[in-house]
């Protein structure tokens, strides 16, 4: 059996509109290799390769991810961050 994916809540301060509801509330996915590889693989900026990688851990769109206030999404980053290990000192 596959263990599920750890998720995490994600508060906006400035919620966002999708598809018509007002959104305050983010799930964040922990990350697989696969969403890094997709990241790396991807065409276009590093900003847009950003937008597109929080958006598939938020099960988003990336005109969703865009939408958000510039705080927000520096703040879902440090989240997503928060993901990946912490290197050991030698």
């Amino acid at each position: 059996m596959v263990k599920k994916r750890p998720t995490e809540s994600f508060e906006l301060e400035y919620p966002i509109e999708v598809d018509g509801v007002e959104v305050s509330t983010l799930t964040v996915r922990r990350p697989t290799v696969r969403d890094q590889l997709n990241m790396e693989r991807k065409k276009g900026t590093e900003a847009e390769k950003g937008i597109g990688y929080f958006a598939a851990l938020c099960e988003m769109a990336p005109s969703d991810i865009e939408a958000m206030d510039a705080s927000d999404f520096a703040r879902l980053g440090e989240v997503i961050q928060g993901f990946q290990p912490t290197p050991k000192e030698s």
